[in-house]
């Protein structure tokens, strides 16, 4: 990985209409992030574009802005009924409320740059979408399994298409979207501009770039330097005792806002009954609430109405809470790089946040294939009174931190603050 810092500069120093720049200063932009000032002059020349650069670095503003810029600049219109310029596909409906809301933020009064931007997605009704592209769209953010069902009832056209961004592009370009997006790959023009954004990227989807991304496409890795930081934890717990811990920890911290990652809807509802019988009132966010339900929910916990949200992977990707404190991993995710997805909802942009996995035996193994994949090394430890019982698989030390392989090179770290430090303290 790369470190890279942006200048004292600012915005001032990038290829943005002074519109644009004059908006971002009245939404309190000062200083660019890494993704941003590296991101922004690639695009704005019209360069594909493979970025990938830590959760909470503001990645949308890095292809929104120069992207909206190009519009505004290029001489194409939407004079074609229901033709669009620029498609944005996103993994899940939150995610694409959040992006079209950060487009209209920066064309709202940025003289030249006012748009008609749309955001689609399955759950609410395919009529509304319908009538809404009639017309067109500058910007359609969409989800690709309802992109393709408008395209099928002839509701959008993409033969104006201009520019491609693929957010969240590792969880785009796996399986569980690979069929969808081959289907849209054949509906759009070879000639567009396509940029895709990540805060991981794996080696196995390396081969499938070709396929998105013109011959001499630009990648940028990037990391930034963390002032401040996200800490994270694990404690071992018997599986029977993990929602009693969670509970405990909660009163005996009285942490604000938590969110919890369950790996399945009905886990989040059964911890949600138990945590109810502990006398916490929690609310549960997975895929089969409806999209209203879902939008009441999250809002609930952004205001803090709601103090425990229990969800499923759904909100690991793109959900953005201010200065959420704690993330805990009440079940561990499927897939070791949704690890980081989770976590990265704390300690964003710098700010100060804790993730906690809560882990039993059965995995054990799995989280040491989280480490390995991410370059961690996390000590195991124990709260009194719901200590993980001895019975633990072979070869699994429960209580101390894994031992280092030989030949690593890499210095002994240090042990992490006891359980009474820093952010586990009650709010005074």
């Amino acid at each position: 990985m790369i470190e890279v810092s942006a200048p004292d500069a600012g915005f001032a120093a990038l290829p943005l209409a002074a519109a644009l720049q004059e908006r971002l200063v009245a939404l309190g932009f000062k200083i660019p992030t890494a993704v941003q000032w590296q991101a922004i002059p690639k695009l704005a020349a019209g360069e594909d574009l493979l970025a990938v650069a830590d959760t909470g670095q503001g990645k949308t503003a890095a292809f929104a802005l120069p992207l909206l810029d190009l519009l505004a600049k290029g001489a194409r219109r939407r004079s074609q009924g229901n033709q669009i310029r620029l498609l944005v596909l996103v993994p899940t409906r939150e995610l694409a409320q959040q992006v079209a809301s950060a487009f209209e933020s920066f064309c709202e009064s940025a003289k030249g740059h006012s748009a008609k931007i749309l955001a689609v997605y399955g759950g609410v009704s395919v009529n509304s979408q319908m009538l809404a592209l009639r017309g067109g769209a500058d910007v359609l953010v969409a989800t690709p399994g309802r992109l393709l069902d408008l395209h099928g009832s002839n509701a959008v056209r993409f033969d104006a298409l201009e520019a491609l961004v693929l957010d969240e592009a590792d969880r785009m370009l796996s399986l569980g979207f690979a069929d969808e997006l081959a289907s849209i790959r054949e509906l759009l023009p070879a000639k567009r501009q396509t940029a895709l954004f990540s805060a991981t990227f794996g080696e196995e989807l390396q081969s499938l770039l070709p396929q998105w991304l013109k011959p001499g496409f630009q990648e940028l890795q990037l990391s930034q330097p963390k002032a401040s930081t996200l800490v994270q934890r694990v404690i071992t717990v018997n599986k029977e005792n993990k929602a009693a811990l969670l509970a405990s920890l909660i009163k005996q911290y009285d942490w604000r806002q938590v969110l919890v990652f369950a790996s399945a809807k009905s886990s989040c509802q059964h911890l949600c009954t138990k945590l109810a019988k502990a006398g916490i009132e929690a609310q549960v966010f997975h895929g089969d609430k409806s999209q209203g339900s879902r939008d009441r929910t999250l809002e609930d916990f952004r205001s803090g109405h709601t103090r425990v949200l229990i969800a499923t992977d759904l909100a690991g990707r793109g959900i953005d809470i201010d200065d959420l404190p704690v993330v805990i991993n009440f079940e561990l995710p499927r897939s070791p790089a949704d690890y980081m997805h989770r976590i990265g909802r704390s300690g964003r942009a710098g700010r100060e946040g804790l993730a906690l996995s809560l882990i039993c035996h059965e995995e054990y193994h799995h989280f040491r294939v989280i480490e390995k994949k991410h370059k961690l090394r996390l000590e195991r430890e124990q709260i009194p009174g719901f200590e993980a019982s001895a019975d633990a698989p072979e070869g699994v030390d429960i209580a101390k931190p894994q031992a280092k392989p030989e030949g690593t090179g890499k210095k002994k770290r240090k042990n992490l603050p006891p359980v009474n430090a820093g952010i586990w303290r009650k709010p005074s």
